[in-house]
């Protein structure tokens, strides 16, 4: 016997009552996540204040804060929230940041990783993310201290706490010690 799960589309996820959980969507089908800890949201926001400072400095583009969907597919629907992104002056449109998800990749993704998150499962996002278009993954590491940098192409680079991390050619001039997103 098959058991059917109805799909739902990113519309239907965008216009669902908010029940106190974070929703990600994956070809169609509904992800509930557990709502992270006060580590994991200080983490987010140090590395959210971090990039918003510099890209507004240089007016790169915009930052978005943790849980803004991101629609990297569609028929079926793919809906991914990472903890912080950003995306690149020259792809804003001139009307301004979308109402509703954004469509279409972020240039950085931004995932810190939960006490429940398995470094595989972490790897498996990071390599949707890159499919889907995404030029640079981030996924930060509060037990090692460490951030392991995902770019199209090139293997994973673990960057230690006392090294720099890089905005690279992704977010132009940025960089910060590792040690100051774990402050």
């Amino acid at each position: 016997m098959s058991v059917s799960i109805k799909q739902i589309s990113a519309d239907e996820l965008l216009h669902m009552p908010d029940d106190g959980f974070c929703y990600e969507l994956i070809e169609g089908e509904l992800i509930r996540m557990s709502p992270p800890g006060s580590e994991h949201g200080v983490i987010t926001m140090n590395i959210s204040l971090l990039l918003a400072q510099h890209v507004k400095a240089r007016k790169l583009g915009v930052v978005f804060g943790a849980e803004t969907g991101f629609q990297i597919s569609s028929h079926p629907d793919t809906v991914l929230a990472p903890d912080v992104a950003f995306v690149r002056r020259a792809r804003v449109p001139a009307e301004g940041v979308p109402k509703g998800y954004w469509p279409g990749p972020p240039d950085l993704a931004v995932e810190v990783l939960s006490p429940d998150d398995t470094l595989k499962a972490a790897k498996e996002k990071s390599e949707t993310w890159l499919e889907s278009g995404t030029l640079m993954v981030w996924t930060v590491n509060p037990r090692r201290q460490s951030v392991i940098v995902h770019r199209s192409g090139f293997p994973p680079i673990t960057i230690a706490e006392s090294a720099t991390l890089d905005g690279e050619g992704v977010v132009h001039g940025f960089t910060c010690r590792v040690t100051e997103l774990f402050a």
